[in-house]
């Protein structure tokens, strides 16, 4: 990637995810959302957007704008359109979480609020969509087809919360209002185990590779784990569909999803396998020993399920099986990878100009790794534990557990800005001659 384009958002991009990451763990530690709360209550739909919408799938466009075109080796589609997206996503966000608060009667009613804020989050996205998805089709093979199929569930989670949203706002008619009774555990299966998780897999396939200096999973093994996620997805969203447009119900329907889900997990950790054997680099870096943690969260939250399920306790304990794979598996893989990928475009920016004509740092001494492990630890433990409390129903134990989250993400925050200020570097390569010194927010070049 030297000498190539470095996305003048993404920065932007990761602050605006880091923001709204603390604003979900300082609700979750005041007792707002559940467990406090119903899994359907008002309160909990604020803290549910807020991870999924305002933290990973923000964290995840601003990646993606930045890797996709190293997945395909063509340029981005438009760089114009990140920053719009941005706006509208976050103008989006504000109205929905503003809606749901009038619902559950913390603002004054407005029930033009939520439709609202479905027609700017469709309008974000949609621009998403079209870069990302014009951007990834110029060569859709290897991870750029996790990403396509991420893209198109993404596409069936907004159309299904527009539903929701309009239905709520009172607008939608008696088709909406039967969508939005039945439809919420499609709308979860496909932004979780749609846009974000396969989304989430194919990136990992080319950042492990090329930070670990590992070959490449053959597309033939990748392309096995991507249609086992993308018919566990497809299954439940198009079967589901099927199912509540005939009034009859979505369990068949659901347990052929989670069958294949499994499936996916499976073999998306044989390929892991395969890329961590075959690696270069020996000693792995902090974001790699992290990564791991979230994909032995990943492994966790597949035996959790199968156990609840066998018991038949799934419903009773679905706030922690949620909980484990949103901070677990997703939150935990995305703040590995921010740390690196912070670090690596801030090098690339810094003295990738340079490279050649002066001494360089090199991309890990931007990066204090020992001091930040313990904050890596304190989050993971911590997530480890509230799932434990929430499994046993001690919503006390799960706000200190929030409460032990949010010091360790504090701390990983800190530790990213100062990667990007190069507080870490030693002076005589800090600013080499012709070097410029990044902007903590976007990209100069």
């Amino acid at each position: 990637m030297i000498g190539g384009n470095i996305s003048r958002w993404t920065m932007a991009y990761f602050a605006v995810a880091l923001t709204w990451l603390l604003a979900a763990l300082a609700l979750m530690t005041l007792g707002i959302g559940h467990p406090a709360t119903d899994l359907a209550a008002p309160d909990t739909l604020v803290l549910v957007h807020v991870i999924c919408i305002g933290w990973l799938s923000t964290a995840m466009c601003g990646a993606l704008f930045q890797f996709v075109p190293v997945l395909v080796a063509k340029p981005l589609f438009s760089e114009r359109l990140a920053l719009p997206a941005l706006g509208l996503l976050t103008a989006g966000l504000i109205a929905l979480l503003a809606g749901f608060m009038a619902l559950g009667g913390r603002l004054p009613s407005a029930p033009w609020l939520l439709p609202l804020g479905a027609v700017l989050l469709v309008a974000g996205f949609g621009l998403v969509v079209v870069d990302l998805g014009l951007t990834a089709w110029r060569r859709p093979t290897g991870p750029a087809r996790f990403v396509l199929a991420g893209l198109a569930s993404l596409c069936a989670t907004v159309t299904f919360g527009a539903v929701f949203a309009f239905a709520l706002g009172g607008w939608a008619g008696r088709i909406g209002e039967a969508v939005l009774a039945r439809g919420i555990p499609l709308h979860a299966i496909a932004g979780l185990g749609g846009w974000l998780t396969l989304t989430a897999m194919g990136v990992s396939y080319r950042l492990l590779s090329m930070f670990m200096l590992a070959p490449d999973v053959q597309d033939r093994q990748s392309g096995q784990t991507l249609a086992a996620g993308g018919l566990a997805v497809a299954a439940a969203v198009a079967g589901g569909a099927f199912a509540i447009g005939l009034a009859i119900g979505l369990n068949a329907v659901l347990s052929v999803a989670a069958l294949l889900g499994l499936t996916c997990a499976v073999l998306y950790g044989r390929d892991l396998a395969g890329i961590f054997r075959n690696r270069k680099r020996r000693q792995l870096e902090l974001n790699m020993r992290m990564a791991i943690l979230s994909f032995a969260s990943l492994a966790g939250t597949a035996v959790l399920g199968i156990a609840l399920v066998s018991m038949g306790t799934l419903p009773l304990h679905l706030g922690a099986f949620a909980f484990l794979t949103v901070f677990g598996w997703l939150s935990g893989l995305v703040l590995a990878k921010l740390y690196k990928i912070v670090a690596f475009l801030t090098w690339l920016e810094t003295y990738g100009p340079v490279m050649g004509r002066a001494a360089t740092p090199r991309v890990q001494d931007l990066a204090a790794e020992q001091r930040a492990t313990k904050w890596f630890a304190i989050y993971y433990l911590a997530v480890w534990a509230g799932t434990l409390a929430l499994l046993a129903g001690e919503p006390s134990a799960f706000r200190i557990a929030a409460a032990t989250m949010t010091v360790g993400v504090v701390g990983i925050v800190h530790e990213i800005i100062r990667i990007r200020r190069l507080e870490d570097v030693a002076s005589p390569l800090r600013l080499p001659p012709g070097a410029v010194a990044p902007h903590l927010l976007f990209a100069k070049t």
